[in-house]
């Protein structure tokens, strides 16, 4: 895993160099998208709400509303690690009227499944990106454990267990990235979302997480969640005191996760144009890079093509990650 994620990292680092991100793509639609959307447009979320995805759907769905003078709702799919809501969207008319808030857990479900119910590469389009963001391992402030080194060497004196947002999710596969890297034996439980795994952790029924940054910055803020390290390769502007993963002594356990857009595949090229062009505007908009960068996220916009080269990388990056793992859900 060490390669993949210095690669990951390099892919980022090239994109910010690039002005990919927070940037403008200048994307137009044809004549024929002029009158999309005209009715409600859905935005379908595979998780629970109250968690990172959810969040940010609801923040779309109001600049979009705003933008397009056309209802644009937040439905809420969770179940299965995220493959409830994809389905449904894998399923929908190609009209452009369903999105998809997809996550890295949209590619690494597209290795994982024994069974899938839809194919990602075949049934999905990606549309834009919107952000990236880290993850970090958290436990209570309560907890007696305050270094990486203390978790690992307490899995081996009592049983020790962490949530995560379902199966097959990047709380999930960090969580046994590290079981693997420092030989700890922390079991995994799985919720229907991020949110209920935290609730979870604060309510005393689980010990750690290994958390998307956004949906635990709040509780790290509040002093109700110790962060004992963050995925990234670099510190976190945010919370410099944190140490990466490197630094407690665990390089190999580097992700950084991602949230996107996605559509029905068949979806009219223009009208996919058209969604990712007022998608990126929203995105680019000081406002609100400002807005979910207080957040935990880091604002992206990719055009279209940028956007299905960065997912299908990520497919195949989180794809070896799973099969060197031998990890599979049924």
């Amino acid at each position: 895993m060490d390669k993949e994620a210095v690669e990951m990292n390099k892919t980022i680092k090239a994109m910010l160099v690039s002005g990919l991100l927070a940037g403008s793509v200048g994307i137009t639609g044809p004549a024929a998208a002029q009158g999309y959307p005209n009715r409600v447009v859905k935005i379908i979320v595979p998780f629970a709400a109250g968690g990172g995805t959810d969040v940010m759907a609801r923040t779309i769905a109001q600049k979009l509303n705003e933008a397009w003078s056309q209802p644009v709702v937040v439905e809420n799919r969770p179940g299965a690690g995220g493959v409830i809501g994809a389905d449904a969207v894998a399923k929908s008319p190609p009209d452009g009227y369903t999105y998809l808030l997809a996550t890295t857990t949209t590619a690494i479900n597209a290795s994982l499944l024994a069974k899938p119910p839809y194919n990602m590469q075949r049934d999905l389009q990606s549309v834009a990106m919107l952000s990236f963001y880290p993850m970090a391992a958290v436990v209570p402030a309560a907890s007696p454990v305050r270094t990486l080194q203390d978790l690992a060497a307490l899995s081996h004196k009592q049983s020790l267990s962490a949530g995560s947002g379902g199966n097959g999710t990047p709380q999930h596969l960090v969580l046994e990235m590290f079981n693997g890297a420092s030989g700890a034996k922390i079991l995994h439980v799985p919720y229907k979302g991020g949110a209920p795994a935290l609730a979870a952790l604060l309510g005393g029924q689980n010990d750690v997480v290994f958390s998307l940054w956004p949906e635990c910055l709040p509780h790290v803020k509040a002093g109700k969640l110790r962060a004992l390290a963050v995925t990234t390769e670099n510190r976190l502007a945010q919370m410099a005191t944190i140490p990466t993963m490197a630094e407690a002594g665990f390089a190999a356990v580097q992700a950084t996760g991602w949230q996107g857009v996605m559509v029905r595949a068949g979806t009219p090229n223009d009208i996919v144009a058209k969604i990712n062009a007022q998608v990126s505007g929203i995105m680019a908009a000081s406002e609100m890079k400002s807005r979910i960068t207080d957040q935990g996220f880091i604002p992206v916009t990719m055009g279209v093509g940028d956007t299905a080269k960065f997912v299908s990388a990520d497919v195949e990056r989180w794809g070896k990650v799973v099969r060197n793992g031998n990890i599979r859900v049924e």
